[in-house]
């Protein structure tokens, strides 16, 4: 188990590229965390999370990195004026990257504004990511509250301090050049 303290540490790089499973602030709130080009850390991270049937977040430094992970630009030219921001986008999945979509009928992507997740990002390339939870319970609003969920069966923990008051991202589809909101969070889009 290791403690970092920042996200632009070079071992932590090193552990995500290696296939680790970990918890660190995102954009939005602490997260569940492995690297998205490693199909058996991304086998794991499903089931320590018990999620087989409900993706996560793909996040990134930039809508290149997300293409080059294997999705299509013209699903990201919609929303690319909301990022870098917290704002997820389900995309149609990619037979590519069914391990990342577990066969459900879309994959969320979102380009992150924070500079020190966004330093991570674009060395150790897109993250998977879900809230640091377990299913139906609040998500960890500090390391404390994410160790008491994820004890010792993860690989690393990054402090960030308290996150009580972000909200999570706000999730869109973009059905017939028409936005649907699956879940309000921190971008209101009649704001944008």
């Amino acid at each position: 188990m290791k403690f970092f303290k920042q996200l632009t540490e070079p071992d932590l790089v090193k552990l995500l590229q290696a296939g680790a499973i970990g918890i660190l602030p995102t954009d939005t709130v602490y997260g569940l965390v492995t690297w998205a080009a490693d199909e058996v850390s991304v086998k794991r991270f499903y089931s320590l999370k018990d999620r087989h049937h409900k993706p996560g977040t793909v996040i990134a430094a930039s809508i290149d990195d997300l293409v080059e992970l294997g999705i299509k630009r013209r699903y990201l030219k919609a929303v690319e004026q909301f990022w870098p921001g917290p704002l997820s986008v389900i995309v149609p999945p990619e037979p590519n990257l069914n391990y990342l979509h577990i066969g459900v009928d879309g994959l969320a992507v979102r380009v992150p504004a924070n500079q020190e997740l966004s330093q991570l990002l674009s060395k150790v390339g897109p993250l998977l990511t879900t809230s640091a939870n377990a299913p139906g319970q609040p998500v960890a609003s500090s390391i404390k509250a994410a160790r008491l969920y994820f004890k010792d069966s993860v690989d690393f923990y990054v402090d960030g301090g308290s996150l009580v008051n972000r909200q999570p991202s706000t999730i869109i589809r973009i059905v017939d050049d028409a936005i649907e909101v699956i879940r309000e969070g921190a971008v209101k889009l009649e704001d944008s």
